[in-house]
């Protein structure tokens, strides 16, 4: 899907020369070597045009949340300062899913595409092992679908792992973006990273430079067998972004959430699944209602939020005194594994804690820098990735953070912010 290189070339970085080169005028006034912006798409437009505005020849360093290939044009700009770190699509059956995309939409997957298809398939999986559209039931089947042991199954056979599942055989499936193990806190037990850069003279409008592979442990509750059963509706919600800050992103994603719900309904096993699709706007409280509107009209299973900041009022609100089962795939605050969610909330996409460290050595190593400032979305989100990449970058690095500074969503200009953070 994208290009690669060898991951030497990450660890010997960009050169001193080239980064003093860059940074000269910062570095002149006391500034900070670098900047790590912490943000989404929407407001990220605004925020890099009064970026550049400045003047200032800084390197910025930013995460999952402003992957977004159309963000060069339409700051314009081709942002060849920003260097990007984000959730890998790194699974055993990443290419299988690759296919199934381009086939059904004529285009490459993006960010977050393949966390929401194996989202959507271990809710239907879990469902399908149930036997029952009730959230307590569905839970009990999350681990038992997607952990060892079992046969393993991925997106090329997904229909047949349905069935499996709804036979009450032992299934393991294999995903897209990972191997999908839970772990003891519902989070995906292995995870990869891409070291991204913008490249707006290619098809996808994005560069993956060098990925790199976590390992974990599986784990937590699960049921001993399925009761499973044919002949009946598997009912699953979709709550992402439709509009708002990530609208740009949560279309691909609904996208891709779509294929395997669509893959049972297209073949001849006797089972229906259900769904019906709600916008949180990238905002709490119609996420809130989105996910309520879902919990009333009966959806026992939910794949969403995609950001932290929606998803851990919706998780605390609705999900868990509800007892429905949540499944984000791209929502990645710590909070979300502190949770005291009586097991109703998954995610595939992995925990900050380990993105936070990916920040750090990339700023250190690849960028070459000895200070940073942070300026991040004022949600869990931002605060705690600020907080994760500064505490790596100090501990792990030895590096100076000189200024953690925090703006708000819908601001008509970002400068003053900006100026708090080079200051």
């Amino acid at each position: 899907m994208s290009s690669k290189i060898d991951r030497r070339d990450y660890l010997r970085g960009v050169g001193a020369a080239t980064t003093v080169g860059l940074m000269g005028n910062l570095q002149q006034d006391g500034g900070p070597d670098m900047l790590t912006v912490i943000g989404y798409p929407q407001s990220g437009i605004q925020l890099f045009r009064d970026l550049y505005a400045t003047g200032q020849n800084v390197d910025v360093l930013v995460p999952d949340g402003l992957q977004d290939s159309s963000l060069p044009q339409q700051v314009g700009n081709d942002m060849q300062n920003v260097t990007g770190t984000a959730p890998a699509a790194a699974g055993p059956n990443i290419q299988a899913f690759v296919r199934l995309f381009q086939n059904r939409y004529n285009q490459s997957p993006g960010v977050f595409t393949s966390h929401s298809y194996d989202s959507v398939a271990i809710l239907i999986l879990a469902n399908a092992a149930a036997g029952e559209n009730t959230g307590s039931a569905i839970r009990q089947q999350m681990r038992r679908v997607a952990n060892p042991p079992g046969q393993e199954y991925g997106p090329g056979n997904f229909v047949e792992a349905v069935r499996a599942a709804a036979n009450g055989e032992d299934i393991n499936y294999q995903g897209a973006s990972s191997s999908t193990n839970f772990d003891q806190r519902g989070g995906p037990a292995s995870a990869a990273y891409d070291v991204w850069k913008f490249a707006p003279q290619t098809q996808d409008g994005i560069r993956t430079v060098n990925t790199r592979q976590f390992g974990g442990n599986a784990g937590g509750p699960r049921a001993n067998n399925a009761p499973g059963g044919m002949g009946r509706t598997i009912r699953v919600g979709i709550l992402l972004p439709q509009t708002g800050d990530l609208g740009s992103v949560g279309g691909p994603m609904i996208q891709a959430s779509r294929i395997p719900i669509q893959q049972v309904n297209e073949s001849d096993i006797n089972l229906n699944v259900e769904t019906q699709v709600e916008d949180t706007q990238t905002a709490r409280q119609a996420a809130i209602s989105g996910a309520n509107a879902l919990v009333n009209a009966g959806f026992p299973a939910i794949s969403g939020p995609a950001s932290s900041g929606n998803n851990i009022p919706v998780s605390t609100e609705v999900y868990i005194p509800n007892e429905v089962v949540g499944c984000s795939p791209s929502s990645t605050a710590i909070t979300v594994s502190r949770l005291q969610d009586n097991d109703f909330v998954f995610r595939t996409a992995p925990s900050d804690l380990l993105q936070g460290k990916v920040m750090a050595q990339v700023a250190a190593e690849r960028i070459g820098a000895q200070s940073a400032s942070t300026l991040f979305v004022n949600n869990d989100y931002g605060q705690q990735l600020s907080n994760q990449f500064s505490q790596a970058f100090r501990q792990d690095h030895d590096g100076q953070v000189i200024n953690q500074v925090a703006f708000n969503i819908g601001e008509s200009s970002y400068t003053s912010v900006i100026n708090q953070a080079l200051g």
